[in-house]
């Protein structure tokens, strides 16, 4: 973006500096053009008339170059825009996979703690059962049916962009 406001402060320069150059250029050939006018069979006038005329052709020809250049600053600018509004693209895109990743886990997250909600409820109804029996379990059996603490996972939200 810095760079684009660089490219467009030049491009408003270069603009300016071709304004000028064409009422300078205008001014010469209306001097040019009042000189011819008047009876120019003077050594002097055809001297200025001349220098005039190489003046205009060279300030054409400068003209034509600020406008090659003015083209080429302007396709760039155009450029940049393009990759800036490509990128913010991508970047919506992939914000949006990440979005639907994390629900995933949020619904991954439940699930998990649904099934180990479950096996320690068959765990418990299997030592309720096993108490009646004459075989005693010993308490490393049970280890593995332990809920891990951590961070307890968000609830499952299903989000619906329309």
């Amino acid at each position: 973006e810095v760079q684009v406001d660089e490219l467009q402060r030049l491009l408003a320069g270069m603009e300016k500096e071709h304004r000028s150059l064409l009422l300078k250029m205008k001014e010469g050939e209306a001097e040019l053009a009042r000189l011819r006018s008047v009876e120019g069979d003077k050594l002097a006038e055809q001297d200025r008339s001349a220098q005039l005329e190489k003046e205009v052709a060279m300030l054409r020809e400068k003209i034509h170059h600020l406008d090659d250049m003015l083209k080429s600053q302007q396709r760039k600018v155009r450029q940049m825009i393009e990759q800036l509004q490509n990128s913010k693209t991508v970047i919506q895109a992939k914000d949006a996979v990440i979005q639907e990743l994390k629900e995933r886990v949020a619904y991954l997250e439940a699930e998990n703690l649904e099934m180990h909600d479950r096996i320690e409820h068959l765990i418990e109804k299997q030592v309720s059962r096993g108490s009646h029996s004459s075989r005693a379990r010993s308490k490393s059996e049970y280890v593995s049916s332990k809920r891990l603490t951590g961070p307890k996972p968000l609830p499952l939200i299903r989000v619906v962009e329309t």
